[in-house]
């Protein structure tokens, strides 16, 4: 038989090798097999420049490979590795920062050889005057227990970068008559993102005489948006007064906005002419229901709970009145 084909012949004693009983590279008689010669790995001294044990062909499979050294630094001339790491944001400018206004070359708008006679100087937008007129509560009330009553709460306020000209209104009507109003004359002052001071008067007419108050107080927007007022008073005769109020628009859809609110009021001396007590004098809390039509615009439907505390509910018993009384109200805020 020609030597090549003798892989093809099979002892008649020994039985035909199965794929279990011997490995696909080797035949039944144990020569190795022409078409698996070629995959079999060649020795290590026909590879000399190669290191075998590195790349796992060892006789230890479990082996981890041998790390891989890091570039010397040398390597990189233009990197400094010695340097600490710079922050990325805050902090000052490094030295040889790029001049901001380079490009500008010294020159603003309406100055220089390219600018156009009578182009006015640009203003940004705390440069410019701003007034809104925003009125909170106009409403009508219908009490379980008492006479209905017309409401309206708002401020018409002029700014000008930081500062601010306020004037705040409230009051409410019932029978034919002015039963409590209140106007607060103020100037503001933005000391941070979302809080204003306030300083000014306070006049409070309606029934009873009149008083007027030194008023000095914070707003602004608290934690999770609580819109925040606080104002402390100080009137004639040693009276004081302070005053918290507190709300808050939850979106219930897009223009959907269930809006809870409470002002608490706290006197240090009894006015029984103005029918107040002291200490805590009176709590307000209510719901509100608005449906905004634009942002400028949104009637609400709601429910107030008012209760009067202390002296102030004995001066209002005696007067023929509740302590304490619900509300129904509807009505519309707004702004321009």
């Amino acid at each position: 038989m020609h030597p090549g084909h003798t892989l093809h012949a099979t002892p008649p004693d020994v039985p035909a090798a199965t794929p279990t009983s011997a490995p696909p590279s080797a035949s039944a008689s144990g020569t190795p097999s022409p078409a698996f010669a070629r995959a079999a790995p060649a020795p290590a001294s026909a590879m000399p420049n190669m290191d075998h044990a590195a790349m796992g062909h060892g006789n230890a499979p479990s082996r981890a490979p041998a790390p891989v050294a890091p570039a010397p630094a040398h390597a990189m001339p233009g990197m400094n590795h010695a340097a600490s790491p710079q922050p990325m944001q805050g902090g000052r400018p490094p030295p040889d920062a790029r001049d901001p206004d380079a490009y500008a070359d010294g020159f603003t708008r309406g100055s220089g050889p390219y600018s156009l006679p009578g182009v006015a100087p640009l203003h940004l937008h705390d440069q410019h005057p701003f007034a809104s007129l925003r009125v909170d509560r106009l409403e009508r009330a219908v009490a379980r227990h008492g006479p209905d009553a017309t409401a309206l709460e708002g401020e018409l306020r002029v700014t000008r970068g930081a500062h601010q000209a306020l004037i705040k209104f409230e009051g409410d009507a019932a029978r034919g008559r002015l039963h409590d109003a209140r106007t607060e004359l103020l100037w503001g002052y933005a000391v941070a993102p979302f809080w204003d001071t306030q300083l000014g008067l306070r006049i409070d007419g309606g029934q009873g005489p009149a008083r007027t108050w030194l008023a000095f107080g914070v707003e602004g927007t608290a934690p999770y948006n609580i819109d925040t007022r606080a104002t402390a008073y100080l009137g004639q005769g040693g009276r004081a007064a302070l005053r918290l109020a507190l709300s808050y628009d939850a979106y219930l859809a897009q223009k959907l906005v269930l809006q809870p609110r409470t002002e608490w009021t706290l006197n240090s001396r009894d006015d029984a002419a103005r029918g107040v007590g002291r200490g805590l004098s009176s709590a307000i809390a209510g719901l509100r229901l608005r449906y905004e039509i634009t942002p400028q615009i949104a009637p609400y439907v709601g429910v107030e709970w008012q209760r009067g505390f202390g002296r102030t509910a004995d001066l209002l018993r005696a007067g023929g009145e509740r302590a304490g009384t619900t509300r129904w109200v509807a009505g519309v805020s707004f702004w321009f």
